[in-house]
């Protein structure tokens, strides 16, 4: 009987699936990768113009800046061994800043900038500033010569001003009693004082933020310092904190509490100095709200030794109410329909706060849950959306 060739066996059912859902991953893979690939491009193209500057332990990389005047994007890469904070200062005022950009990470800061030359800071604030030269273009110049009457923002600012005048004088009393509580050597009675002094401050932060030089001594973190809290430039309301909370002694306290009554005095005097544009009343608030919603609320570093940040989210609260106050007589003329947006925002925040209320203030912000911490921080960036519609409607963005 002739050989006939065997007939191949069929594979198997399973396997036949197998292969065609393999198949099937790695078109879809493929699809996925493209996608992927396509974003990317797309962002990068987006962001072909951003300026990046790395900071290193104890330089940056350029610290030589030169842009065109109009919208700018720095991302800031942190490639030293601690959160840094990276500055654009305007003689002594901030101009746009970041804080917190952790080890290994970078964020991106955007900022108006008119033309000029600018210093910028470099991660610790013993570390050498740079420089940023801004060049003047066609829109600057169309921009400088469209600015609108100043007229209507005299009365809003002056009062703004008697608002700095009456907060720095409660600011002044506050820091003063608690040096004399120090003093005495009283630690109950320091720790309580100093919850509303620190609330004193927070109300004044948005404009106070703007002196780089003062707002460093009164308000700078340890991670800013070289040896962090033995570092003898650490000085202001968290040495004394650290002192009061963590380390709960008051030894050599006195000379570093009389330095800060000194500072919260000089303070005073140059808010009430400083001339402050109407194109950048607003911007103060919006940058002090972004800061609260994308590092204060989640981190809780602002006050880790007491816990007692909310106190300090409720005296910024304070502070916007005020200005959203004095420029309601523009905005009811000019941008009646952003009104109710801002203030449903004023009152979510408002009411996402009282929820933490205790009988002698704000529970301490170490009891605050993560998903809580979101919650506050996404009100204050709702909050900080809203406001930052006010420029454009006054006719102030651009300039």
């Amino acid at each position: 009987m002739p050989n006939q060739a065997t007939p191949q066996a069929s594979p198997p059912r399973a396997l036949r699936w197998a292969v065609a859902g393999s198949v099937i991953v790695m078109i879809a893979a493929g699809g996925l990768f493209y996608y992927a690939s396509k974003m990317a491009a797309a962002k990068r193209q987006t962001n072909h113009d951003e300026v990046v500057v790395i900071i290193h332990p104890h330089s940056c990389e350029p610290n030589a800046l030169t842009v065109p005047a109009g919208r700018a994007s720095f991302r800031i890469v942190n490639r030293s061994d601690r959160a840094v904070e990276w500055e654009i200062l305007d003689g002594v005022l901030v101009v746009e800043e970041r804080e917190n950009i952790a080890p290994g990470l970078s964020q991106v800061i955007n900022a108006n900038l008119l033309p000029g030359d600018y210093a910028i800071t470099c991660g610790l604030l013993s570390n050498p500033r740079g420089t940023l030269h801004v060049t003047p273009t066609a829109a600057s110049d169309a921009a400088a010569k469209a600015r609108p009457s100043m007229v209507a923002f005299i009365g809003p600012l002056s009062e703004f001003r008697v608002y700095l005048n009456s907060q720095s004088t409660a600011l002044i009393k506050a820091v003063t009693v608690l040096e004399q509580a120090i003093d005495a050597g009283d630690l109950s009675q320091a720790q309580a004082l100093y919850v509303p002094a620190r609330a004193a401050y927070q109300r004044l932060a948005p404009a106070a933020q703007r002196l780089a030089e003062l707002d460093n001594a009164i308000n700078a973190r340890a991670d800013y310092f070289d040896k962090r809290e033995q570092d003898p430039g650490f000085v202001g309301f968290h040495r004394l904190e650290y002192a009061l909370f963590q380390q709960r002694n008051l030894d050599g306290l006195t000379p570093v509490a009389q330095r800060l009554i000194s500072d919260v005095t000089t303070l005073k005097q140059q808010l009430l100095a400083q001339s402050l544009p109407p194109e950048q009343w607003v911007g103060i608030l919006v940058r002090n709200l972004n800061s609260l919603a994308d590092v204060r609320a989640s981190s809780g570093e602002e006050e880790r030794y007491s816990h007692t940040d909310l106190n300090g989210f409720a005296a910024n609260l304070d502070a916007t109410r005020k200005v959203v106050d004095l420029l309601r007589p523009l905005l009811s003329k000019s941008a009646a329909q952003l009104l109710p947006k801002i203030d449903s925002a004023i009152t979510a925040f408002d009411a996402e706060l009282n929820g933490f209320k205790v009988k002698d203030g704000y529970a301490s912000y170490d009891t605050v849950s993560a998903e809580q911490r979101k919650h506050i921080a996404d009100k204050a960036k709702v909050l900080a959306d809203a406001l930052d519609g006010i420029d454009p409607a006054l006719g102030l963005s651009g300039l």
